[in-house]
């Protein structure tokens, strides 16, 4: 079993590899699109990578590349027409300023021997709405204002200069997405995600992979099953849990709750927002907030440390704390459990 295993991953490992398209590679056939005035692109391949960017209309195109699944990359053109035509059924068309490009088997069953990757890349104006599915490479997406909604099975989503409604999902690559705004909703099983420069409402998701943030304003939602998590220079609202790795946050100027079962949280917070909540049921809090400011304090660990506390009223016993700092105010309630609650005001 573990042998027929490792057949099915490297074969899987050749095909998703031959999926991915270099800057210099000649494509198969190209369509120009610049007299059709696009406003949306729909793609569907099971082997192949998508990418789709804005640009001028006048160089509106959609190029096809074509790559064999046994990682032989020299097929003629010959060849592949043959393998073509014996195969796959390939449709692009052009219909009420709609580019579609649908790639469907001709039977099932068929030799990976035989068989390729199909992969396209589209060119169209900035104003424009996708609808992308590729089962075997990535999708990419730059440039673009609409509403965009893609999904791969075993690739990476590449997101960059996107503004409006993003809905992205991968079951088996990381999410790399910059300079975008608006609505953001990204989702792996199996990889990490690299977000930045990002403002709007955000969801980021991953069940097998690390969370890496850096510079995003608005509503923030990130969770990872199976990895850690950091940020940095965050602004607005940030939710952020792990199930059993660390979270360290730097330069937070934004409400915040934080959770984790397992390890330790480290946050900094240069301003605070509306409230700071930070849960974690199996390791310590360690938490840094600007002096002077009205807090409501609620603390509670195995043991808790805090420095030079201005204007507290309350009580404190071991294990626990509660009162105000200078008369009160942001919420701050922080849950160790068996752990160590560090609190450092400065």
């Amino acid at each position: 079993m573990k042998k027929y295993f490792l057949l099915f991953a490297i074969t899987c490992g050749v095909y998703a590899a031959n999926a991915q398209l270099n800057d210099n590679e000649t494509p198969y056939s190209t369509r120009l699109l610049s007299a059709d005035n696009i406003q949306s692109v729909e793609v569907r391949t099971s082997g192949g990578s998508i990418s789709v960017k804005g640009n001028s209309g006048s160089d509106a195109r959609i190029e096809m590349y074509v790559h064999s699944s046994n990682g032989n990359n020299t097929l003629t053109k010959e060849e592949i027409k043959q393998r073509l035509d014996e195969y796959y059924n390939v449709d692009i068309s052009v219909s009420n300023h709609k580019v579609t490009a649908i790639v469907k088997e001709k039977r099932n069953n068929i030799d990976w021997r035989r068989g390729v990757s199909i992969s396209f890349r589209v060119y169209v104006p900035q104003n424009v709405s996708t609808d992308l599915e590729t089962s075997g490479g990535s999708i990419s997406l730059a440039d673009l204002n609409g509403n965009q909604k893609f999904e791969t099975s075993g690739g990476s989503l590449h997101v960059d200069d996107l503004a409006g409604h993003t809905v992205g999902s991968t079951s088996g690559g990381s999410i790399h997405v910059s300079n975008s705004h608006d609505y953001i909703d990204l989702e792996t099983s199996g990889g990490s995600i690299e977000a930045s420069n990002c403002s709007g409402t955000i969801k980021l998701e991953t069940s097998g992979g690390s969370l890496h943030l850096d510079n995003l304003k608005g509503t923030i939602r990130a969770g990872t099953s199976g990895g850690s998590a950091e940020g940095s220079d965050i602004s607005g609202e940030l939710a952020i849990e792990t199930s059993g790795s660390g979270i360290r946050l730097r330069n937070l100027s934004c409400s915040l709750e934080a959770s984790t079962s397992g390890s330790s949280i480290d946050v900094e917070m240069t301003t605070l927002g509306k409230y700071v909540k930070i849960d974690n049921s199996g390791g310590n809090i360690n938490l840094t907030i600007p002096k002077g400011k009205g807090v409501d304090l609620t603390l509670d660990g195995d043991r808790i440390k805090t420095n030079e506390l201005d204007n507290f009223r309350g009580s404190q016993e071991e294990g626990h704390m509660k009162g105000t700092l200078n008369g009160g105010g942001i919420p701050i309630t922080l849950d160790a459990g068996g752990g160590r609650v560090n609190l450092t005001i400065r």
